[in-house]
């Protein structure tokens, strides 16, 4: 009997493949981890009430976004620096999205560069924007996506500044990574991570030396390492993003949404869609869940543009409870990690493939054969949890 194919397991499996540093990195959340807890916790304290007779033979987990039929509303969520849970890094996001009929959305901070990834599948990709201190240099990112063919720019504010990542403390986890005397041998357990994660370059001719691809793998963290947090612009305004609409003309998604009011503000500024979103629990402890305040965005956006609904998503069902209460699709981010970790391409492939199936099932027990059926009202909130009932259906 073959081994479940869910959250828990790939879960489990990375944390047996990974260093306790690389895994924590992935797993941990900011201060106590409230925030991170809470949003898979939340996803408990709704409860599905389906309909019975419907005639569900025909049921389909297709959606279209932004002029693209996805296969599955889940898209694999920008993640900064994947080598370390695995050496194919954001190749295996894309080719494993594109292989399950969905679109990824590559990491500002990411491993490997955006023409590696753009080249890496046919489809065009999605990529997230931090906003520099210079906007010339933004300018530069933003013309240099657009040559390569990305089709969305998700541009994401709610980190202007880092969380305090305690795990990542307590471990003396920092970038650019090393590879010391004393690292091998805290490590001991995991010698081919280390090996694949010093030594493989993906997408690197095979001929090419150790010692070549030690000096640049070195020389990219090094510059990784100078272009992160010093470079952002941590006094970013509602004026930096109507300046990022006038220069990009695809489809502008904003990302870290957590209330109404900031949703209203982005689409009258023109933003085509927004993405609510706490960081996953990486950067303001004690903030709710993104599934608690998904419901009174959904009723302030009213149908005008996509919402895009990220964190604590972990089953189908969770999809399923997420599109019912106002999202168009969903971002995951250590699932996909953890894939990775776990199965490379075909893990990534394979964990989005779960999730269609587990939304396909959910959807014909609710007594639904489109996407487009969900509401609210099959949507409960558990008894005693303190929380509102959803709202109508806009």
């Amino acid at each position: 009997m073959p081994a479940p194919n869910n959250f828990g397991t790939w879960r489990a499996g990375a944390r047996a493949r990974l260093p306790r540093f690389a895994f924590d990195f992935a797993d941990g959340g900011a201060d106590d981890e409230i925030t991170l807890r809470r949003n898979q916790t939340a996803f408990d304290d709704l409860s599905l009430i389906p309909r019975v007779l419907r005639g569900i033979e025909h049921a389909s987990t297709e959606r279209e976004l932004f002029g693209r039929r996805l296969r599955v509303p889940v898209l694999p969520a920008p993640t900064g620096d994947s080598r370390i849970l695995g050496p194919q890094a954001e190749l295996a996001q894309a080719r494993g999205a594109s292989a399950a009929g969905t679109v990824s959305v590559l990491s500002a901070v990411a491993s490997l560069t955006p023409d590696r990834v753009a080249a890496a599948v046919d489809e065009p990709q999605w990529a997230q924007l931090f906003l520099y201190r210079d906007r010339e240099v933004t300018q530069a990112a933003v013309d240099r996506l657009k040559r390569l063919g990305f089709s969305a720019l998700v541009l994401t504010v709610d980190g202007p500044v880092k969380g305090n990542r305690e795990r990542d403390i307590r471990n003396g986890f920092r970038l650019p990574l090393r590879p010391t005397v004393r690292m091998a041998l805290r490590n001991i357990r995991h010698g081919k991570w280390m090996w694949d994660y010093f030594t493989t370059d993906p997408g690197s001719s095979a001929e090419r030396g150790l010692r070549a691809r030690l000096s640049t793998l070195l020389e990219n963290r090094r510059r990784q390492a100078l272009s992160v947090p010093a470079v952002f612009n941590v006094d970013q305004n509602w004026d930096d993003l109507k300046w990022l609409r006038g220069i990009w003309d695809g489809p502008l998604l904003l990302k870290g949404v957590m209330c109404a009011e900031d949703a209203d503000l982005a689409l009258e500024l023109g933003c085509d869609g927004v993405i609510v979103s706490n960081h996953g629990g990486r950067e303001l402890d004690g903030l709710p869940a993104s599934i608690e305040v998904l419901p009174e965005i959904a009723a302030g956006v009213a149908g005008r543009a996509p919402i895009l609904l990220d964190g604590g998503i972990r089953r189908g069902t969770d999809v399923v409870k997420a599109l019912s209460l106002g999202a168009t699709a969903c971002l995951v981010g250590r699932p996909w990690l953890y894939a990775l970790a776990v199965g490379g391409t075909e893990g990534v492939q394979q964990m989005l493939d779960a999730f269609r199936g587990e939304i396909l099932s959910a959807m014909q027990l609710l007594g639904v054969t489109k996407l487009e059926q969900l509401g609210p009202e099959f949507v409960r909130r558990r008894a005693g949890t303190g929380l509102e009932p959803p709202p109508s259906r806009p």
